[in-house]
């Protein structure tokens, strides 16, 4: 088991998560976290997200610059 140390919102406190046995294959690593105080549960969720592309036209001109008057 994996022991963690988070603010609970229910204990009002940092106390120790732990995970429970995964069945979904994750190990260690498994987002699933049990609170040791209240048995409250959360979910620790990672996003990866992809690079954005560049748009492949290339501007030929430019826009004209401002002056101030």
């Amino acid at each position: 088991m994996s022991d963690r140390e988070f603010h609970c919102d229910t204990c009002e406190g940092v106390v120790l998560f732990e995970a429970p046995p995964c069945v979904d294959g994750h190990g260690a690593d498994c987002p699933e976290l049990v609170c040791t105080g209240c048995g409250a549960a959360v979910l620790i969720a990672t996003f990866a997200f992809r690079a954005p592309r560049l748009d492949r036209r290339r501007r030929t001109t430019r826009p004209p610059h401002r002056q101030a008057a």
